[in-house]
């Protein structure tokens, strides 16, 4: 009898080994995949939205709400897709109105990445009203959110590189970690 509980606890522990060996090859390899680089084109989102009555504000223009909902949510699709995980937003920079829209207008918002570091990204967002007379796009806005990649508990965890391609992309970048030291600078100084 004693033997047999030996025997049972021998098992079990093997059994624990073999359980935890198994966890550490899938958390490597969840790493592995996290260090894949990607291109701005493998996360570029772009999305129609048709202004309606419900989206208006009291004068008459594209509620400035509905549209930062909008930009939210291709800037988390852009960090999703780069990241192939789950994404916080963790903040808004140069959320800039430039025009408003109209009941009727077609949004395009147009989201990339512009820079990545160990654990965050920057995403440029774009706005634009659409003319159906002609196709023709104007800007309307531009933001740039700061993503960061969450693990599987919610925790900030290393997300996948940024290859650059062209020479816009490199001004992109290098205008970004910019943009990076300014809200670094900012949060020093409790801002």
């Amino acid at each position: 009898s004693e033997m047999c509980i030996r025997d049972r606890i021998s098992k079990m522990l093997r059994y624990l080994i073999e359980v935890k060996e198994i966890e550490n090859k899938i958390k490597k390899e969840h790493e592995m995949e996290r260090e894949i680089e990607r291109t701005v084109s493998d996360s570029r989102v772009e999305t129609v939205h048709m202004v309606r009555p419900n989206h208006m504000n009291a004068a008459g223009r594209l509620f400035g709400g509905q549209l930062m909902q909008w930009l939210d949510e291709v800037a988390g699709l852009v960090a999703k897709r780069h990241i192939r995980g789950n994404v916080i937003t963790a903040s808004v920079d140069n959320l800039r109105f430039i025009h408003g829209a109209y009941q009727g207008e077609m949004v395009v918002i147009i989201g990339k990445a512009t820079y990545v570091g160990n654990s965050s990204m920057e995403v440029r967002v774009d706005t634009y009203v659409e003319h159906l007379s002609n196709g023709m796009r104007y800007p309307i806005n531009r933001a740039y959110f700061t993503m960061v990649g969450l693990d599987e508990k919610d925790k900030p965890c290393r997300i996948p590189r940024l290859t650059i391609k062209s020479e816009e992309e490199k001004a992109e970048w290098e205008a970004a970690e910019k943009r990076r030291e300014m809200r670094m600078h900012r949060r020093k100084e409790g801002f």
